[in-house]
């Protein structure tokens, strides 16, 4: 990954770990715990795609396996959002643009119900059966509700962050506020960098038009 994306998802990953540890972990509610660690690799592999996603879920599991007070064996969480990661970079939008809020919603909702699978499946692997104590079914849907509740508070700002640490000239005609608009409309179809677009077109036109005009009286 080029400094820019390493230095912002290491900024970004460090600051969520703090929050998901000393807020997020306290909140003491019924059942899972919102994971705005997850949210935040989904955000990065959505702009960064699946390879700097993959190593960013990594790295970021792996501060999370290691920072206090962890319960459980390091790199059990790290191989969890690496795969995370991996499959959410697959999946990301058309030039980081996002046109309506379904899909991401969508994969906020496999991703929360997929970590806690593959989180409680290699915890059984290893002899870890906390799941079966607290009960699966409820970790999976308080996990899904939480971080869908959670993702468009946190996902549309990573990715704006994301897209203007990568120089990307798309920035600055639909940028950040598309993502945002994306994720909020729902599917409105309401696209702020393209309605921007048509008034640049239009005004083009009519400058023409006005200076066709201007050089035809000139000529009489």
């Amino acid at each position: 990954m080029r400094f820019n994306r390493t230095l912002l998802s290491v900024t970004l990953v460090v600051v969520a770990l703090v929050i998901q540890v000393s807020v997020l972990a306290r909140l003491q509610l019924p059942g899972a715990v919102p994971d705005l660690l997850l949210l935040t690799v989904l955000g990065l592999a959505f702009v960064y795609g699946h390879v700097s996603g993959a190593l960013i879920g990594f790295g970021a599991g792996l501060l999370a396996d290691l920072a206090p007070p962890a319960d459980h064996a390091a790199g059990r969480y790290a191989l969890v959002l690496c795969v995370i990661g991996y499959l959410a970079g697959l999946a990301r939008p058309t030039n980081g643009q996002l046109k309506s809020a379904l899909a991401p919603m969508a994969v906020v909702v496999a991703a929360a119900i997929g970590s806690t699978l593959l989180y409680a499946g290699v915890g059984a692997l290893v002899g870890d059966t906390a799941a079966r104590h607290v009960g699966l079914g409820s970790l999976l849907f308080t996990a899904a509700v939480y971080d869908l509740l959670l993702a468009p508070f946190t996902v549309p700002l990573i990715m704006a962050l994301a897209r203007r640490t990568e120089n990307d000239p798309l920035t600055e005609s639909s940028g950040g506020g598309d993502v945002a608009a994306g994720w909020l409309t729902s599917g409105t179809g309401l696209r702020i960098g393209s309605q921007r677009g048509g008034l640049r077109v239009k005004a083009a036109r009519n400058r023409a038009a006005r200076a066709g005009r201007i050089k035809g009286v000139k000529r009489l």
